[in-house]
């Protein structure tokens, strides 16, 4: 009987990583998921392994990846903490770049942000950009989705405009709120990194737009915001 192939997902247990994992099941690929938190409820019942990212141990965090084929790559931090900065996230993203090519992974689906810039003030953009520079000169096969906003039934930001537009006569915007900013659905976002992770070539570099696309029809257009 032939193996099924493994994947790998971080945060599986979590939001984005979690839909990503769902579908990889729903396709029959073997699913490993790497986590802070080893011991947190486990939403697939036991059919998801949940391995610590080591970040401290490299050779440890590469014999998690043993026999993996596709890494997703969700793992990030929102806004610097007092213990936890961005700085810290992309060093540790470096450490598990270069883990999962020890380990022998085939190819990694990274998700990123939209306008990436190693130049701005802002850390989760440049953050952002200096992962994309090691994954192109790692010599892995790679994915890069890069998105904006997400929305889904587990989101904190989207669900709670919402809820504050539902309970408020007012809502205040942000300069003259001519810019567009149309959040993207994580189950779509699930789908496209699939997708990535059974693709073929050396480097695929998506630009998504911050909106939901008809992935029927144009989801596999390069589109730049």
């Amino acid at each position: 009987m032939k193996r099924r192939e493994i994947h790998a997902v971080t945060g599986a247990f979590g939001y984005t990583g979690k839909y990503i994992a769902t579908l990889l099941l729903e396709r029959g690929v073997e699913v490993i998921t790497l986590t802070n938190s080893p011991d947190r409820p486990n939403p697939f019942e036991g059919e998801v392994k949940a391995f610590p990212f080591n970040f401290h141990n490299p050779e440890a965090l590469a014999q998690s990846l043993t026999g993996v084929k596709v890494l997703y790559n969700t793992y990030w931090v929102r806004f610097n903490h007092i213990e936890f900065t961005h700085n810290e996230a992309v060093d540790n993203t470096r450490i598990l770049f270069h883990a999962a090519k020890n380990a022998g992974v085939e190819r990694i689906v990274h998700i990123s942000i939209t306008n990436p810039d190693k130049d701005s003030p802002l850390e989760y953009f440049s953050g952002k950009a200096k992962l994309e520079e090691e994954l192109m000169k790692s010599g892995l096969i790679y994915s890069v989705i890069r998105v904006a906003v997400l929305f889904g039934k587990e989101d904190i930001l989207i669900n709670n405009i919402a809820w504050t537009l539902r309970k408020f006569p007012l809502f205040g915007v942000f300069g003259d709120g001519e810019y567009r900013l149309e959040p993207l659905y994580v189950g779509d976002l699930a789908q496209i990194a699939v997708e990535q992770g059974g693709g073929a070539g050396r480097v695929l570099r998506w630009t998504q737009l911050a909106r939901s696309l008809s992935l029927t029809e144009n989801w596999s257009r390069q589109l730049a915001i």
